[in-house]
């Protein structure tokens, strides 16, 4: 997936834009590079990546973004993940990685509601 946001770039098709202290790609919203780039193969070996990339649209959150676009910007659907695995040209090794792109999105959105749900529990002082 990072190579083929690397071409676009290089092409033109796909430049990112400032828009006020965040990135934005045309293609999806304002975390788009982050969701293609964020998941490398050192984050297999960190088990604390989904806590630091939560921690990253939690920061977004207490910005200010809306709690349904960035749980939107985590998740991947179950339809969509459908699809991937019914491609006749992905090899079994690439839908491997399918699966685990899912359940490493699954837990970043199960983070991040965790850290929200106590942010709107938290008493507030008066």
């Amino acid at each position: 997936m990072r190579l083929s946001l690397e071409k676009e770039l290089r092409r033109g098709a796909a430049r990112p834009t400032q828009k006020g202290d965040l990135p934005e790609c045309g293609w999806h919203g304002y975390t788009g590079i982050f969701q293609t780039v964020f998941m490398t193969v050192r984050d297999e070996f960190d088990p604390l990546a989904p806590q630091r990339e939560a921690a990253f649209f939690y920061g977004l959150f207490l910005r200010g973004h809306s709690v349904e676009a960035l749980r939107q910007d985590i998740d991947v659907p179950r339809n969509l993940l459908d699809k991937w695995m019914r491609a006749h040209d992905f090899e079994s090794a690439f839908r491997q990685s399918l699966h685990r792109v899912y359940t490493y999105r699954k837990q970043v959105l199960a983070i991040f509601d965790g850290l929200v749900l106590n942010e709107q529990n938290r008493p507030r002082i008066q």
